[in-house]
């Protein structure tokens, strides 16, 4: 079997089950399995998606369902098929131990629902509330590392710099060391407010693949963030080996937003969000408190001396999701999926004829520019996204 490029977003919550109870509390009422499952296979043309809820008993009673009607079925290798597109199980969990200076995130996959339901049984002895997303679990971070090795998972800190709940944000001083063990981390992923050269500054990231996920917490979120991987199969067993480039298997390229667009790139004041100086009250309104920016963290951190001690990294790609263009509304879209093709195939590979059988020059023109990183943009801060200038 040859090797194949796959689009690839690891990092997607449940909002509600199939009988309507909430599990990630701030995510979208349609973010339901089965409708991501649909959303990431017809319209997004994913083809891997990492659900990172699945410790969730009725998420688990979900998929079973979709299994016995024949609608999605376990993979050879790891994973299990819905139309276009393989389900990872993951999970996202909170960490704050004695070792952190405040809680963090991490992501933990697992190759079955077999697995998965061994992970349920241990994980939920360990937090209040199970059936929720991103609960603090009241165990060691080193613990948790080695039950998810035990079981043959992937282990993975999410959104490492955000300033809340991550781990150079909020949970270590200086080094991952402090909570982590470094040996049994398969990637980092980056968040949304920075990329490749603004995370290769800091010399103990070297070491691991970076990955670009969406976080998403609506459909229309998936996919602002992915990567492309060259596997065999889309199966969890074939991610593994492209995290640790076996055999040709690798991540070809990130495909992430500009930093600039990430809702915590620059230091901002905490009242009125304007841009502000760390540990100086804020310029426009004299408010004491400001959220540190990624920017400024990272450049906290830095301590690679050299560009040349960095590792060959894939391409990473700044992309602005379709919904971020000004002027492209929700029935261009709309009109865009149904007559052109999924949103991968619009974004990589629609010709400039078929994309002006449904909408603007100004439009195209934009996806043009978008495709080669051209668009000026508006940067984020404090819980606020950036935006593409219309000037």
């Amino acid at each position: 079997m040859t090797l194949k490029d796959y689009f690839v977003d690891l990092h997607v919550h449940i909002g509600r089950t199939m009988y309507g109870s909430p599990v990630k509390i701030t995510a979208s009422n349609s973010l339901t399995l089965t409708n991501i499952l649909y959303e990431a296979s017809e319209r997004k043309g994913l083809d891997m998606i990492g659900i990172i809820d699945g410790h969730v008993p009725e998420v688990q009673e979900e998929l079973l369902k979709l299994m016995d009607r024949g609608e999605a079925s376990p993979l050879e290798g790891g994973g299990i098929r819905y139309g276009q597109a393989t389900l990872i199980l993951g999970s996202e969990i909170e960490v704050y131990d004695e070792n952190c200076k405040g809680p963090i995130h991490v992501l933990c996959f697992f190759e079955t629902l077999e697995k998965m339901n061994q992970f349920t049984q241990w994980y939920q002895k360990r937090v209040k509330n199970y059936t929720l997303s991103s609960q603090r679990i009241y165990e060691n971070a080193q613990t948790l590392q080695n039950k998810v090795k035990e079981l043959d998972g992937l282990f993975i800190p999410a959104h490492i710099f955000t300033p809340f709940k991550s781990v150079y944000g909020k949970g270590v001083k200086e080094s991952m060391t402090e909570i982590l063990n470094p040996e049994q981390i398969d990637a980092v992923e980056l968040g949304l407010s920075s990329d490749t050269s603004m995370a290769d500054q800091i010399s103990e990231l070297h070491t691991f693949p970076f990955l670009t996920n969406s976080d998403a917490h609506s459909l229309k979120k998936m996919a602002r963030e992915y990567q492309k991987i060259k596997m065999r199969a889309p199966v969890f067993q074939e991610l593994r080996r492209a995290l640790a480039s076996e055999d040709g298997r690798t991540i070809e390229a990130n495909y992430g937003m500009n930093p600039l667009l990430g809702k915590y790139y620059t230091t901002v004041c905490a009242n009125c969000l304007q841009p502000s100086s760390f540990g100086e009250p804020c310029p426009n309104c004299r408010h004491p408190k400001v959220i540190k920016g990624v920017s400024e963290r990272i450049r906290e951190l830095t301590d690679a001396k050299n560009t040349a001690s960095e590792p060959e990294r894939p391409p990473y790609i700044h992309q602005v999701p379709l919904e971020y263009l000004p002027k492209l509304g929700p029935k261009t879209l709309e009109k865009m999926l149904t007559n052109v093709g999924t949103e991968m195939y619009i974004l990589h590979k629609a010709t400039d004829w078929e994309l002006l059988t449904v909408c603007s020059e100004n439009i195209v023109h934009m996806i043009k520019e978008m495709r080669e990183g051209n668009l000026s943009l508006l940067a984020g801060g404090g819980g606020k996204y950036g935006k593409v200038r219309t000037d």
